[in-house]
C-alpha cells in the first residue's frame, strides 16, 4: 500500500483489516485492526507474527487506549466521510493530552484538501482514498504559508511572529 509519510509517497507494510471477524487473519505481517477487535482478541493478537496497530473510529474514546498506548507504534484514525471530523479531535487528544509519540495515520475518506489540517492536529501519515492520486495529494500539505492558531504541530501562529517584529 502507498501512503504519504514524512512529506513523500512511500510503500508501506501495514495491512488494514476493516472486518477481521469476517476475514481469515494473515499468519504474519503488520496489521491494523479495529480497536474493539483488539480489545476482544488481545491475547490472540499478541501472539501474531508482526506488528499490531489499532484503528479508532469517530465514536471510539481515545482515553480508553491510555494504558495500552505503549503497545502501538501506529494508531490509525478512520475518516469514513469528508464531513466526519471527530478523528481530528482524537488526534489532538492522543498527541496533547495522552502524549502519544508514535505514528498517527489518517485512513478512509482522506482527500488532498484535508491533509494540511490533519497534519496540524498531529497526524503524520496519510492513506489517501484509493481513487485519488497520492502524489497530487502531497500538495495539500503545503496549502497555507501561515498558521493563525496554535495546534498540535507546534508551529508558531502568525500573531506571535508579528509580536516579535
Amino acid at each position: 500500500m502507498r501512503v504519504i509519510k514524512s512529506g513523500r509517497v512511500v510503500q508501506d507494510s501495514w495491512q488494514r483489516l476493516v472486518e477481521p471477524e469476517a476475514q481469515q487473519l494473515p499468519s504474519a505481517g503488520d496489521l491494523i485492526v479495529p480497536w474493539g477487535y483488539w480489545q476482544a482478541e488481545r491475547a490472540t493478537l499478541t501472539r501474531h507474527q508482526g506488528n499490531i496497530a489499532v484503528c479508532l473510529q469517530g465514536a471510539d474514546n481515545p482515553h480508553e487506549l491510555a494504558e495500552a498506548l505503549h503497545l502501538f507504534e501506529l494508531i490509525a484514525l478512520d475518516f469514513p466521510q469528508f464531513k466526519d471530523g471527530r478523528c481530528y479531535s482524537h488526534a489532538r487528544l492522543l498527541r496533547e493530552r495522552l502524549d502519544y509519540k508514535g505514528e498517527l495515520r489518517a485512513v478512509g475518506d482522506v482527500l488532498r484538501d484535508q491533509l494540511f489540517f490533519m497534519q496540524r492536529c498531529g497526524i503524520d501519515s496519510f492513506q489517501v482514498r484509493a481513487d485519488k492520486d497520492a502524489q497530487d495529494a502531497l500538495k495539500g500539505l503545503d496549502g497555507f504559508s501561515v498558521k493563525y492558531q496554535t495546534c498540535a504541530d507546534g508551529a508558531p501562529p502568525i500573531y506571535t511572529q508579528r509580536q516579535q517584529r
